[in-house]
């Protein structure tokens, strides 16, 4: 179903004349494909300026040395006395003369090349050698009439083992020319888009900057580029969410009489936040177009009672929920928030994990099948084909990015069109929201619970450690507790991070305390067991990798040390952070750092020392880190772009959904001609999915 004009450039490389299989292979490499298409998609990184042009005289002064370009006569060849000595041509202009080397040269093709009694410009690095100037192996070496202004400035382009620039630059010369003239699928009402280049004639552009300035991500052809781009995506997720509500789904109504009971027995009053999420969701169950919501929020801004309230509705309904968590730690931990609370409605939640076997398991599994356990909490183990549910009716997801797209269809499928309701513990920004979730709706969970106290953040240099070790040893013999979190299992040749078994033996022997030990190499059942043992105050500090940054909650904890925190990104920080303050007591969080402090790491715990508002550091961290995996968020979805920098063309994305979500909208949004060009931007960009679901729905 891709459209005609698309073939030239979904063809292979090889069909470009003199690319065979091995350079072929080499291409692909720096391409990050085999196709035309990805050479066209391979901008330059950089350029190579060849247009200052000098005399010989000049470059003799030293002001001209480095990269230059002259018109010279050539005058001899002077051949070295053995294969292994240089091989010389002596040239000359008006100011004087200089050598061009050559090592293992071809007498033959240099003469050729370089001619006798005849002008050439060539190009290179001049440097003096003794009492001489000289040009070793000149880049460029050319006819004066032969060459243009244009050509003295050329294009750099990502390079591998075996692979010369200049071959480089002749396929992505051989790939534009396959470039077609395509129809125009941008609204040319859009005051931005007026001054815009045509599709391809932005391409051409791309690929012949004439300074730096022309790389740059605000350059106008990239601009337009990156536009498109974003629109392939935007369009594909919204078809997508179109495609999804015109499929069926079930209405889940019920009288609010189980949510009430949940609401009543809950230790703690909703926020607005939590209410108005639920309502919203509530209104997606009860509609007969299937719900896809995302709930992200601050650390502790309550997403499980959210989904607590959401898994009541759906039992008074009559179906059945499965909230499915990334590990056995937060999956237990989620039923164990959920069955206090769920039991004054008379809803039984039930675990199930991979640990789980025998007798056990298949008592949990039969409470699935005939419908007895409303709630069922788990891992992976939940979508294996011997777990079959009586009527499952919602799909809760938490910390969702951990999980692939193939992981949650499995799920889903285990039930009759059920809704989805997808968690996320970390805020996330406006921009990212569309880029990753703009098929979902979005509910955020922006205020906390009442009565909490924001933990106090002090930054500490690494030669306090002593000091920070004595304090926690006073704190803990009042009865706090605490967590230690370091970044490795065990000391690393490559590294000089704080490891967390050294760390757990020297606060051992230093402290007259209970310490624990816990890190993602430990057995499932060893880490439930440290986890339970410190979450019901049988131990005083817990030493652990970033393993307890989610699923490892002990709400009376009050103190976090993280150390080498100059080593975490900002997000990563505040989940850790939130692991304390989650009571009415005072808490703090020490952020340890070693050695001296780049620019961006110092900034980090500036914001966390200045902020505890989830969103905000969130919109920090995007803003530190640029597009190059914000958030750790590429495993969840973020597209792999070759035009558009998220973090320079931010105020495109918004103009992208928008338009995206107007050709959703229509009727036919493919027929007539503008339709065909949204085909084609689809299919070129590689979002044909979108136009299969149209098709479909």
């Amino acid at each position: 179903m891709r459209p005609e004009s698309l073939f030239p450039l979904f063809a292979d490389l090889t069909s470009l004349t003199g690319v065979g299989p091995k350079l072929a292979a080499l291409l692909e490499k720096v391409f990050g494909g085999g196709r035309v298409k990805d050479a066209v998609f391979t901008l330059p990184t950089g350029i190579i300026d060849r247009s200052r042009r000098v005399t010989i005289a000049e470059c003799g002064e030293g002001g001209a040395s480095g990269l230059v370009t002259l018109e010279v006569m050539v005058e001899a060849h002077v051949p070295g006395a053995t294969l292994k000595t240089p091989y010389k041509v002596r040239a000359s202009d008006e100011s004087g003369f200089l050598h061009l080397v050559f090592f293992h040269a071809r007498k033959d093709y240099l003469m050729r090349t370089l001619p006798p009694g005849e002008k050439r410009i060539v190009s290179g690095k001049a440097e003096r050698f003794g009492s001489e100037i000289q040009i070793v192996h000149p880049d460029l070496v050319a006819k004066p009439g032969e060459i243009s202004a244009d050509d003295l400035i050329q294009p750099i382009y990502p390079l591998t083992a075996g692979l010369t620039a200049n071959t480089a630059r002749k396929a992505v010369r051989a790939a534009l020319e396959r470039v077609p003239d395509l129809p125009e699928w941008r609204d040319v009402d859009m005051p931005e888009a007026a001054s815009w280049p045509l599709w391809r004639a932005a391409i051409e552009a791309a690929h012949a900057p004439r300074s730096a300035a022309d790389l740059e991500p605000g350059n106008i052809a990239r601009t337009r580029l990156a536009f498109d781009e974003l629109l392939a995506h935007q369009l594909a997720l919204k078809l997508a969410r179109a495609s999804r509500r015109a499929r069926k789904g079930r209405a889940l109504t019920a009288t609010g009489e189980k949510v009430q009971a949940v609401i009543n027995a809950a230790p703690f009053t909703p926020t607005g936040a939590q209410m108005r999420a639920f309502e919203a969701a509530k209104a997606d169950m009860e509609a007969v177009t299937r719900m896809m919501r995302l709930v992200h929020g601050d650390v502790g801004s309550g997403k499980t009672f959210v989904a607590a309230l959401a898994a009541a509705h759906a039992a008074e309904a009559g179906v059945q929920t499965a909230l499915m968590a990334p590990t056995e730690i937060l999956a237990r931990q989620h039923a164990a928030v959920l069955t206090p609370l769920l039991a004054a409605a008379g809803i039984r939640v039930v675990t199930l994990t991979g640990r789980d076997k025998g007798r056990a398991r298949a008592e949990i599994a039969e409470a699935i099948a005939d419908g007895s356990a409303h709630v069922v909490c788990g891992t992976h183990a939940l979508f294996q084909e011997a777990v079959a549910f009586h009527d499952l009716g919602l799909v809760v997801i938490d910390e969702q990015h951990r999980f692939g797209v193939s992981d949650r269809k499995r799920l889903a499928e285990k039930g009759l069109a059920p809704d989805t309701l997808v968690m996320s513990a970390t805020p996330i920004p406006r921009t990212l929201t569309l880029a990753v979730y703009g098929d979902l709706d979005v509910s955020r969970l922006d205020e906390k619970p009442a009565g909490r106290i924001a933990p106090t953040t002090r930054v500490i240099p690494g030669e306090r450690l002593d000091d920070v070790i004595e304090g926690l040893g006073r704190a803990v013999a009042k009865g706090e507790r605490a967590y230690w979190v370091c970044p490795l299992v065990e000391e690393s040749d490559i590294s000089d991070l704080a490891a967390a078994e050294e760390r757990y033996h020297l606060l051992s022997n230093s402290l007259r305390a209970r310490i624990g030990l816990l890190h993602g190499r430990m057995p499932a059942r060893d880490k439930e067991r440290i986890a339970s043992a410190f979450r019901n105050g049988e131990i005083d500090i817990l030493v652990a990798t970033t393993v307890i940054e989610v699923g490892v909650d002990a709400p009376d904890a009050t103190i976090m040390v993280i150390e080498h925190a100059e080593r975490f990104g900002l997000a990563q920080l505040h989940q850790l952070r939130g692991r304390v303050g989650r009571g009415d007591k005072p808490s703090s969080c020490l952020l340890l750092y070693h050695g001296r402090l780049g620019e961006t790491a110092q900034r980090r715990l500036e914001v966390m020392r200045e902020s505890d508002d989830g969103f905000f550091i969130a919109e920090e961290d995007w803003k530190l880190r640029g597009s190059g995996d914000p958030l750790g968020l590429r495993q969840s979805g973020l597209p792999d772009y070759r035009f558009a920098d998220l973090a320079a063309h931010a105020g495109l994305l918004p103009m992208a959904s928008d338009y995206a979500r107007l050709i959703a909208a229509r009727e036919n949004p493919f027929d007539g001609e503008k339709g065909e060009a949204l085909r084609t931007l689809l299919y070129l960009f590689e979002r044909d999915e979108g136009v299969k679901l149209m098709r479909s729905a």
